[in-house]
């Protein structure tokens, strides 16, 4: 398939009228246990078969979307090219299926019982008692087909969040029950995902958890066609025997995740199993052909036997949860791989050198230093610190988005601005280098109002960005309220800063660099939204090469 074809929310497009099957996901016994991964992992190994494929995300949550919610609460919050705002594991299924999806794909609580009330108070449904059955799970369904309609594809995947047995999952798990009976079995599988723990006292896998989480699906109505095991090692015969005799599924149909070095292994090891060729029987699927995965595993052993190794300092306040930064961790790592390096992130709250500058001297062993996305005050001294330490001692250095901004905040104070800051952090400062945009200051309204998605940037000729994109216009995610502020642009650039990207309209600052330096950018754009394995992102790819040459040069010594 050529990658003009997989971007089209779905890889290959299939013949007209061709029915679409449908493949739900859900989860057992605890959340966090990579449903994600494994729905991703399925998508690629029918992609190898040369089918086309699609993802949605069901969130039980009551939000709109994700924008609103602290990435400590639920993960980082990814955006997508139409600007949607939606869970972390949109991020996955595009990473791993190279594919840009919409907001449409990422269906919560909120955005349904939202619709259907706004059909209630319209008229839409006068006369009727409105209930979860069947108004709220005819949404759920309208949706879900909604998607295989307007992106005709041979499999649409459906991960449902969150954990069979929480309350606010059983809407969407009843629609999933009912899909099945009104597609026909040969159209629907139900994978199941759960948790395989070992006691310590006695090193036994335990299965008596999965047993109960099956239980309890059938209980709802569902009878899963498939189980995918999670574990530390693989699954042990024994293991997958009781798991299929007590559930009620085919020894076949049992299969196990285990824990590997990179997550782009468990397609592999999924196959290697039987999975794809299961999955092509059960929904009997034709016209495919046998995968070809050597591109896949190449790409794999970049990730797992690097010759190299470099260590950045990702300096930021959402320390607490590694979820926080998602895909800024995955863009160091696709950089990484193709630099033939491992990329080893220190999670460091900026916090502490706010509490004893002496603190920053610990960076300069690391080499590199990346200022992520954020918002708000907490902790942003502690950034600009960092980001000085960086400029001064001439460390690799990458902004993203917040750190973007105060990287002008903290190059505004060097060059004699003092007390320059964002009126984001202080309202009432002399020097405003970086302010509210004015299309935002009569917004009064949080959720989906900031700049959001994939804007057209203008790149300047002669400059490390065009250097490191090798085109003059690219394309890049956005989510941000604040900007330069361009009444200090002229200022800045006489003191030696350059913005090397602007937008199409060219009045909003997209990339700064400071010439002269190992390697020194800042974006306003969150270039890590579109790395993909095996296409890294060029910033983050310019300041990987850039690390490991520092480290290289520093053991020649």
């Amino acid at each position: 398939m050529g990658i003009e074809d997989q971007r089209d929310c779905g890889g290959r497009r299939e013949a007209p009228g061709r029915r679409a099957k449908y493949l739900f996901v859900t989860g057992g016994v605890m959340s966090g246990i990579g449903k994600g991964v494994v729905t991703s992992s399925l998508g690629k190994i029918l992609q190898a078969r040369g089918f086309s494929v699609t993802v949605m995300k069901i969130d039980p949550y009551l939000n709109v979307d994700a924008g609103t919610m602290n990435p400590l609460v639920h993960g980082e919050v990814f955006v997508t090219e139409d600007g949607g705002e939606v869970d972390m594991d949109i991020g996955t299924y595009e990473r791993f299926l190279d594919l840009d999806l919409t907001r449409e794909h990422n269906i919560t609580t909120g955005q349904i019982y939202l619709s259907v009330i706004e059909k209630e108070r319209r008229g839409d449904l006068l006369g009727k008692c409105v209930q979860i059955i069947p108004h709220v799970t005819d949404e759920i369904k309208s949706r879900i087909r909604g998607i295989a309609a307007k992106y005709p594809v041979d499999v649409v995947l459906v991960e449902i969040g969150g954990t069979v047995g929480d309350i606010e999952g059983l809407p969407f798990l009843e629609a999933a029950r009912q899909m099945r009976l009104e597609e026909g079995p040969g159209n629907v599988i139900n994978v199941h995902v759960t948790l395989v723990p070992v006691l310590e006292v006695v090193g036994e896998q335990k299965t008596k958890p999965t047993q109960h989480s099956v239980q309890e699906l059938r209980r709802i109505g569902i009878q899963p066609d498939a189980i995918i095991t999670r574990s530390k090692k693989p699954l042990s015969e024994s293991s997958r025997k009781k798991i299929a005799l007590f559930c009620n599924v085919e020894e076949r149909a049992v299969f196990s995740s285990p824990d590997v070095e990179s997550i782009y292994q468990i397609p592999l090891v999924l196959d290697e199993q039987g999975a794809g060729d299961y999955l092509v029987e059960r929904f009997g699927l034709s016209g495919g052909s046998p995968p070809d995965w050597s591109h896949w595993r190449g790409l794999v052993r970049r990730f797992i036997e690097p010759r190299h190794s470099i260590r950045i300092a990702m300096c930021g306040k959402y320390t607490e949860l590694a979820d926080s930064y998602v895909s800024v961790n995955e863009a160091l790592k696709h950089s990484g791989a193709a630099c033939d390096s491992r990329v080893q992130i220190d999670w460091i709250s900026t916090e502490a050198f706010e509490a004893n500058e002496r603190e920053l001297e610990l960076l300069r062993d690391y080499d590199g230093i990346l200022i992520p996305g954020g918002f708000g005050a907490r902790g942003a001294e502690g950034k600009i610190r960092a980001i000085s330490f960086a400029r001064s001692n001439d460390i690799p250095f990458l902004g993203i988005c917040y750190g973007f901004q105060l990287s002008v905040v903290e190059f505004a104070r060097s060059i004699g601005f003092e007390g320059a800051n964002s009126t984001e952090i202080d309202p009432s400062t002399e020097h405003p280098v970086i302010d509210l945009m004015p299309e935002q200051k009569a917004i009064d309204r949080m959720g989906s109002t900031m700049r959001l998605g994939a804007h057209r940037i203008i790149l300047r000729e002669g400059t490390l960005a065009m250097r490191l994109y090798g085109s003059k216009v690219v394309t890049e995610r956005h989510r941000h309220r604040y900007e330069v502020n361009p009444k200090y642009l002229d200022a800045l650039e006489r003191g030696g800063l350059v913005f090397s990207g602007v937008s199409e309209d060219g009045l909003r600052m997209e990339i700064a660099e400071l010439p002269g330096m190992s390697f020194y950018m800042a974006t306003q754009f969150h270039a890590e939204f579109k790395s993909r394995p095996n296409k890294p992102s060029p910033p983050y790819l310019g300041f990987v090469r850039a690390c490991l040459e520092r480290r290289l040069s520093r053991s020649r010594r």
